[in-house]
């Protein structure tokens, strides 16, 4: 009754539902892994934002590299801003995803060190790409300012192509490195996205909260695709059965058609 599964046809079948089974199985274990790890990265953040202000230089100093732990940590540093030295950042986005500027402006401790400070987006509505925009001046003084610490951004994590020939106190990347050998300083390592002092009429518009990814999704792909594989050889075993049942059907209508017919004179 199952000679057909030996046919071209039925191997081939076989062999496509042997090799989708254990792929299947890895996509699910791949989508678990994906959510254990965005799992462990919205804790991360959750501890970094929960956890009390730090002065800036507990957690980084020139050279240094700030890790994932590190990340989002919330931390407070004493000095002034340099507005002679400051930057913007092209091509940044916010929350209502309007293309502009972030500003970053070097805060010189009392020790004499630089702080990276991102003090927020503005829009780039100027009369072009190549004109420096109007940027919002910092307080004045010697302030206090608090903000989530950040890992220098690279090409490799980010995906920004890290341009030549930009326009004069322009950047694509924000990068400790690059700027203390701008600035021929002491740079500390990463920057602050600034959370406090708020700035005057609300601009530059300050950086959000960084979100949570959504790691519920990756746990329903995993199971999604375990069922897909529990669903192949279900599927073979059905298509068998009624292959099997339809031939035989085939071969109980043929025999009856011979049997009904006369026999010839």
């Amino acid at each position: 009754m199952y000679r057909f599964l030996m046919s071209r046809q039925w191997v081939i079948l076989t062999l496509i539902a042997l090799l989708l089974i254990p792929t299947m199985i890895r996509l699910g274990i791949w989508q678990m892994h994906r959510y254990e790890e965005r799992t462990a990265r919205n804790q991360l953040v959750s501890d970094a934002l929960a956890a009390k202000p730090v002065p800036v230089e507990k957690m980084t100093a020139p050279g240094h590299t700030v890790t994932s732990a590190e990340r989002y940590r919330t931390v407070t540093a004493k000095g002034h801003f340099d507005t002679e030295d400051e930057v913007v950042v092209r091509r940044r986005t916010n929350s209502d995803d309007e293309v502009g500027y972030h500003v970053l402006t070097p805060f010189v401790l009392d020790d004499g060190k630089v702080l990276l400070v991102n003090r927020g987006w503005i829009p780039s509505d100027g009369p072009s790409q190549t004109a420096f925009p109007k940027v919002p001046a910092p307080p004045d003084g010697e302030v206090t300012v608090t903000g989530r610490l950040m890992p220098d951004e690279t090409t490799a994590a980010s995906g920004i192509k890290n341009l030549e020939g930009l326009p004069d106190r322009q950047i694509m990347l924000i990068n400790s490195e690059h700027e203390a050998r701008r600035l021929d300083v002491r740079v500390l390592g990463g920057y602050i996205a600034q959370t406090a002092p708020e700035p005057k009429g609300d601009t530059p518009e300050l950086l959000g909260n960084p979100g949570k990814e959504d790691a519920a999704l990756n746990y329903a792909y995993a199971f999604q695709w375990w069922l897909f594989a529990a669903a192949v050889p279900v599927g073979w075993v059905v298509l068998a059965r009624r292959e099997a049942r339809d031939r035989a059907q085939a071969a109980a209508e043929g025999s009856d058609t011979t049997e009904a017919e006369p026999a010839a004179v």
